[in-house]
């Protein structure tokens, strides 16, 4: 009879280590992000929308991604005097929360034009930068150097717009 009971324990305690260890996993995957527009190098222009589009996956669950966008400048203008320098260095930051509209293992496509770039935003070399976080915390990112003219520059027009 004792043997059976110490038969028994033993065996509840492999079990118990078992589950214990096979729940301790957790995800450590980095989302993926895959930016399509803006690409690397091109020119934005001020005044106008920012054409946006991306595919975001997860191995688990998407939460949330942020768009960044800060100017790249060197520390000192080149302005003649008497010109106007009434523009500003243009700053962009929001978080979209994608958690109800992503499933788990699938590919989210993100398109919109929510981003304005200010009529007084000052041409120049800017950093655009796109973070992915998942339910689990893990967080990627990628990062575009774009530059900010009066000009713009040409992209296609997609038939989504």
């Amino acid at each position: 009879m004792k043997t059976n009971f110490y038969f028994l324990l033993c065996l509840m305690a492999i079990v118990s280590f078992f589950a214990i260890a096979c729940e301790d996993e957790s995800d450590t995957t980095l989302p993926v992000i895959n930016l399509i527009e803006p690409e690397e190098g091109d020119t934005l222009q001020i005044g106008t929308d920012v054409h946006f589009t991306m595919k975001l996956f997860d191995n688990d669950m998407l939460k949330s991604y942020k768009v960044d966008i800060h100017n790249n400048f060197t520390p000192h203008t080149h302005a003649a005097s008497g010109e106007s320098t009434e523009t500003v260095p243009f700053a962009y930051n929001h978080t979209w929360d994608v958690a109800a509209k992503a499933k788990k293992g699938d590919t989210l496509s993100v398109h919109h034009h929510e981003i304005i770039i200010a009529g007084n935003a000052t041409p120049g070399a800017y950093h655009l930068v796109v973070y992915c976080t998942d339910v689990s915390g893990n967080e990627s990112h990628v990062a575009r150097n774009i530059v900010l003219s009066h000009e713009g520059g040409e992209h296609e027009e997609h038939a989504e717009d």
